[in-house]
């Protein structure tokens, strides 16, 4: 495929995490600082206690090419870290977050859940960066289920969704949260996942956590999936996750648990979660779904 996996660099220290603190965090993640502040279709805060579960307990470079609410990179805190995803509009909200979390929190102080409000919002969205992102947390945080999705003209174009509460941004968490994305060695980009693998190096913790959508586990689970994620897509991010590997670094996937997918990843540890479906478009749909976490130990893992 081509990928270019870099040298260990002689300068780069292994990090330590505290997995005993973090599984105690993990357990209140809707209270813990810092805590996402996106809401996000396929989220991984739910299963938090179990991704600790596979941690390493050191690493160098923590690589996390699926950003979406970064759940797990808040949970972490790592010092050293590359967060990347294909979604322009969502690292401009993080990169808002981490140097405007005050001009955020002043745009989204005096604003409540409001029907008319979300769609003359959707329907006009600002230019500048720091109002733009906090329009997008607004709409995140009161669109349906947090889905994040656009037409053809690349406009957002997800519904209202009613929310029960009148919640848009915890004030403490949002300074929380833009202080873990401010450290010197915390990268922000927009970049594909192919191209955001290509550095990794020995000894880097990556989690890989590419769009899927669990209520179509058997005979219709590629084609359901196609629009979402290609499955030539699937079979790439599993050759990453391959690669990143065999250059010894720390490697953990999230993705449903099916056979077609389990089969894309010959010699990853399997442990099965199952959990209800949040994106159903009523509750009586939201039935159990079986998902998977996979991951190879890396050259720092023991």
């Amino acid at each position: 495929m081509g990928y270019r996996l870099a040298a260990e660099p002689a300068t780069v220290e292994a990090e330590a995490i505290d997995l005993a603190d973090l599984r105690l965090r993990s357990l209140r993640s809707l209270s813990a600082n810092p805590r996402a502040f996106l809401r996000w279709a396929g989220s991984k805060r739910a299963v938090l206690p179990q991704l600790v579960d596979v941690l390493p307990k050191r690493f160098k470079t923590y690589r996390e090419p699926f950003l979406g609410s970064g759940s797990l990179f808040f949970l972490i805190r790592p010092q050293r870290a590359v967060l990347t995803d294909s979604c322009g509009e969502l690292i401009s909200t993080f990169l808002a977050v981490r140097d405007s979390p005050h001009g955020l929190l002043r745009y989204l102080a005096p604003l409540r859940p409001d029907k008319q409000t979300f769609y003359e919002m959707r329907a006009n969205r600002s230019r500048g960066p720091v109002k733009r992102a906090a329009e997008f947390i607004y709409l995140n945080k009161t669109c349906w289920n947090g889905l994040y999705r656009v037409n053809a003209r690349g406009e957002f174009n997800v519904p209202y969704g009613a929310p029960k509460s009148d919640f848009i941004v915890d004030p403490t968490n949002l300074r929380a949260c833009s202080t873990a994305l401010g450290g010197s060695g915390v990268h922000l980009d927009v970049a594909n996942f192919e191209d955001a693998m290509r550095d990794v190096e020995k000894g880097d913790l990556v989690f890989l956590d590419p769009p899927y959508v669990t209520r179509h586990n058997n005979n219709g689970f590629v084609d359901y999936n196609e629009r979402l994620f290609s499955w030539d897509d699937q079979i790439k991010a599993a050759e990453c996750a391959a690669l990143a590997a065999e250059a010894g670094a720390h490697v953990i996937v999230t993705n449903a648990h099916h056979d077609d997918v389990l089969a894309l990843y010959k010699g990853f540890t399997v442990q099965q979660l199952t959990r209800h479906s949040t994106l159903a478009s009523t509750s009586a749909a939201r039935g159990p779904v079986r998902e998977a976490i996979l991951w190879k130990p890396g050259a720092l893992s023991s």
